[in-house]
């Protein structure tokens, strides 16, 4: 493996006409423009489950129980300079709305209609488990 690894943890948030939520890079940052679910990354001693609370909170505006977070499956990617590992939860329940806090923007999409957003590498597979095309 050459770099280090980075682990990344998201969320496929769903509403109850069940799409899903992406979240579009926005620019200035690596890999702009392209959607991704929303997530980020685990900070030393935080568990993968307790990250994604304080993330989708810091991101989104909503607040998250653990208990609500279901595994769902996982990415690894390696990356020119780093090796992605990125566990993804499903969740169907949150409190608060929805309200991006980080300027990008944000669209809730079929399981179907997945693939007609441009993502991240290591997004593309995760896609692919949610649509059924694995």
């Amino acid at each position: 493996m050459s770099g280090r690894l980075v682990l990344v943890v998201a969320a496929a948030l769903y509403n109850p006409d069940g799409e899903i939520l992406l979240a579009q890079r926005p620019e200035g940052k690596q890999l702009a423009g392209l959607w991704e679910f929303p997530g980020g990354k685990v900070e030393p001693g935080e568990s993968p489950e307790a990250a994604l609370c304080r993330e989708l909170n810091e991101e989104l505006g909503i607040t998250v129980n653990e208990t609500d977070l279901e595994p769902i499956t996982f990415a690894s990617f390696a990356y020119p300079d780093f090796h992605l590992l990125m566990p993804l939860y499903a969740c169907h329940a949150w409190h608060g709305e929805v309200h991006p806090r980080e300027g990008q923007s944000v669209a809730w999409v079929t399981p179907s209609r997945l693939d007609d957003y441009p993502a991240p590498p290591a997004d593309i597979p995760l896609f692919a488990v949610l649509s059924g095309k694995t």
